[in-house]
């Protein structure tokens, strides 16, 4: 086989050698042994140790013929269509359809399936136009599990036209079938037409209602995915998943609605989800903070057992710390986090930086950045950057400010960093500085008119209102983009 070095195969080989004693594929007791080998340990190594072994020892025509024999290569196809490597299915099929006289001897709608699997895994649809066509071919078009990888496959890569159209002409459908397409139409935005083949399900499970869930948070429709979950919790008659619960919280602390967040703690305690998953517990932390009450999350994160809490947990309660204003608390919580032999990670070094930034601690957030880049050698992204420049633009050191600008790498730098230090230089009526920083932003971005209004208004601050006038007169000229404010009230955004 082409991806099967000689040496590579040799190692294989002898693997199973030491397990096996050479004897030829054809023999029942040694069929079940390899069988045997591979559903206790269904990994790709051994998988490969097998494949290699099969093509040293009697690796012919006559084989995969049997029962035993075409379910060793179904369940060699399984293991590569689900590996991270799921071309390996494809050289197999290749290989063993080569030697055999008729596609039907050797194969059964498992195999199809696992083969539609690796498609999807590959993101590779024209093979999987190809694959249906052979589906067609051998007489498996009408099978519900072949169907239903099928309709998985083409909504996965995006052909949704496709999808539906096999999933519209299926004799029988189950609500794996059902699922695989409204995930698919969910992933590629189409929540309309996901929900209308949703509601036409006769059998909702939580699967179900978690996707279409997910598919509303994902899409920004904050207040209908918490509708969906209200309903599957009073009349759907389904009880969420842990998972359903990590979909849910990102809508929850969106939309803003703490009360909701309290009810979903409470669930998760009554379940034992906030006991058994930490995952749980460290998105309630989130959605807390997001949500305004920094004080319930704390409390979650102090009943989580030490030895339970990970980064994540502390991340998180650092980060909801900074996000309040609270920077003494977070910098106070980063030091136990060390002291419990954790190592901080690009996330936590920026929550702090944000505490730094927002609470006025320069000094400490020049430490902290240091301890990252020296100690923990972490490289720094354009967050870390954009943090040190608004830290150091908030406290009026806009030399020093610019300077962090500069020294940013060209492959990383983006507009966002000088419009930062553009809204100190407006804060602290720097016209010079701004004036400068403004040819930088326009040099990577024309269209954003409040690049223009901050200049202009930094010019009007210090008297100079015939400059301010030429700014606001090219802000027009260039048609730039004037985006209208946004409140939020009790989770409607008006204009």
């Amino acid at each position: 086989m082409a991806s099967l070095c000689p040496k590579l195969t040799t190692f294989y080989s002898n693997q199973i050698g030491n397990i096996f004693s050479p004897k030829s594929f054809s023999s029942k007791a040694y069929q079940e042994h390899l069988l045997s080998l591979l559903l206790k340990n269904p990994t790709r190594n051994t998988a490969l140790q097998i494949h290699s072994h099969l093509l040293t020892t009697g690796f012919n025509q006559s084989c995969f013929s049997t029962k035993t024999e075409i379910l060793i290569f179904n369940t060699l196809l399984r293991v590569y269509s689900q590996d991270v490597f799921p071309e390996e299915a494809f050289k197999l099929y290749k290989h063993v359809l080569g030697i055999s006289t008729s596609s039907f001897v050797f194969s059964n709608t498992f195999t199809y399936s696992f083969l539609l699997k690796a498609c999807t895994n590959l993101n590779q649809p024209i093979k999987g136009f190809q694959v249906h066509g052979i589906v067609i071919k051998v007489g498996f078009e009408l099978h519900l599990y072949v169907q239903t990888q099928l309709v998985n496959m083409y909504s996965f890569c995006g052909f949704l036209v496709e999808g539906m159209k096999v999933f519209d002409e299926m004799p029988e459908r189950n609500s794996v079938t059902w699922n695989s397409l409204i995930t698919g139409l969910t992933k590629w935005g189409e929540l309309d037409r996901a929900k209308w083949y949703f509601e036409r399900m006769s059998d909702r499970n939580v699967v179900s209602w978690t996707v279409l869930i997910d598919g509303y948070t994902r899409g920004n429709q904050y207040a209908e995915a918490l509708r969906l979950f209200c309903r599957m919790m009073s009349i759907g008659g389904v009880k969420p998943t842990d998972v359903t619960i990590l979909t849910v919280l990102p809508a929850v602390y969106n939309f803003g609605d703490i009360s909701i967040c309290q009810s979903i703690h409470a669930y998760g305690e009554k379940t034992g989800f906030n006991a058994s998953d930490i995952r749980v517990t460290n998105s309630l932390i989130d959605a807390y903070a997001k949500c305004g009450c920094m004080k319930n999350a704390y409390k979650v994160f102090q009943e989580i057992p030490t030895k339970r809490k990970n980064l994540v947990s502390w991340t998180s309660v650092i980060s909801g710390f900074a996000m309040h204003g609270m920077a003494k608390e977070a910098l106070e919580l980063f030091e136990e986090m060390e002291e419990e032999t954790l190592r901080a990670n690009q996330i936590t070094f920026l929550s702090v930086l944000n505490a730094c930034s927002h609470g006025g601690l320069v000094k400490e957030g020049v430490g902290f950045f240091k301890k990252m880049v020296d100690e923990y050698q972490i490289p720094p992204n354009i967050k870390h950057y954009g943090c040190m420049i608004d830290m150091l633009g908030r406290a009026g050191m806009l030399e020093e400010a610019e300077k962090i600008a500069l020294d940013i790498p060209s492959e990383m730098v983006n507009v966002v960093v000088w419009r930062i230090l553009l809204g100190a230089c407006s804060f602290h009526e720097n016209v010079e500085m701004g004036e400068r920083v403004l040819r930088k932003i326009l040099k990577i971005e024309r269209g954003y008119a409040g690049d223009y209004v901050l200049l202009s208004n930094i010019l009007t601050g210090v008297g100079r209102f015939g400059e301010a006038e030429e700014i606001r007169t090219l802000m027009d000229e260039w048609n730039a983009l004037k985006v209208p404010g946004l409140s939020l009230v009790d989770g409607r955004a008006t204009r």
